[in-house]
């Protein structure tokens, strides 16, 4: 249950793909003055060294985050290529982590999120990791930002975590407003149930919540029909919905018996943001013009509700 540590993935094309999706989302909600709850059901350690041991034994990076920054980041590209708004934006948070200009710091969902925190609008983010060693390792890092109540860690499965913050407390001008992000490991079969069940659960206690679901796009039965699970959890809801799956394709350096590793992954967003559809449209082209490397590469964007 423990064995798997999000640090050996760190900034890899399924962390590109989400942290895009997030980002753009959260910039839209931010659009109004009232506060957001945000939750992050599986918080990983937060923060991770892309020149670290863990890192550096998959070297995933390499063909996510590292190679997009190398790609649109170079100091000769040619300046008529223009950049999506959200890839853009995205890579300025990544180098705001990185001020020397080397990239070794590769931010999780936690402070992808607090990066964004408003204060003036009293955004409040709660955490939940169940892995001893990388609960511990994310108190200390959100220790170091001294943000007080702003942000709460808890060591508890957060698919259960969740369910007593929705509805969330009203914000100062009294709406309720809040953002889940739920992207377990699903290195247990089990975890792609416990998603579309808590997902189900918590539509009913928030209707007006926005959810979003990062997954796996691998050849597992339970895999594939995880997102035609959520659609139709959307659609009984009566609630608008956005898929989003970008497969970066088989890697051509590699032989019959290599284990190609995850290749594809997806972002099920439940009540989008009406801008996220274009945004991702724009967006995900440009990420497989410069991720994607062999047969089977592709992207797609659907929406409905």
């Amino acid at each position: 249950m423990f064995s798997y540590r999000h640090a050996f993935h760190a900034g890899n094309h399924a962390d590109v793909l989400k942290h895009i999706t997030l980002i753009a989302t959260l910039r839209h909600l931010m659009q109004k003055e009232a506060g957001l709850t945000l939750i992050d059901t599986h918080a990983g350690a937060g923060l991770y060294r892309l020149d670290g041991d863990y890192t550096e034994t998959g070297g995933e990076a390499r063909d996510g985050v590292v190679k997009l920054m190398g790609a649109l980041r170079a100091v000769d590209r040619p300046a008529a290529q223009a950049v999506s708004p959200a890839i853009d934006d995205y890579l300025d948070l990544i180098a705001s982590f990185n001020p020397s200009g080397s990239l070794r710091v590769y931010p999780g969902s936690p402070f992808v999120m607090h990066h964004l925190l408003r204060a003036e609008s009293r955004d409040r983010l709660k955490l939940f990791e169940v892995h001893p060693t990388d609960s511990r390792t994310l108190s200390a890092n959100i220790g170091q930002l001294e943000a007080g109540r702003q942000i709460a860690v808890a060591r508890q499965d957060g698919f259960e975590g969740v369910k007593p913050l929705l509805p969330p407390p009203p914000s100062a001008t009294g709406s309720k407003r809040a953002l889940v992000l739920i992207d377990p490991s699903y290195e247990i079969k089990s975890d792609y149930g416990k998603v579309s069940a808590c997902i189900q659960e918590l539509i009913k206690r928030f209707p007006t919540g926005t959810y979003l679901v990062w997954y796996p796009v691998i050849p597992r039965p339970e895999a594939h029909d995880l997102p035609r699970r959520l659609r139709t959890l959307s659609n009984q809801a009566q609630k608008p919905w956005l898929n989003a799956t970008l497969a970066i394709g088989q890697d051509p350096t590699h032989g019959p018996d290599d284990r190609p590793g995850l290749t594809a992954s997806g972002m099920f967003v439940i009540n989008p943001p009406h801008t996220l559809k274009a945004t991702l449209q724009a967006a995900l082209p440009q990420l497989l013009e410069h991720l994607g490397r062999g047969r089977g590469k592709s992207q797609a964007v659907e929406s409905g509700g």
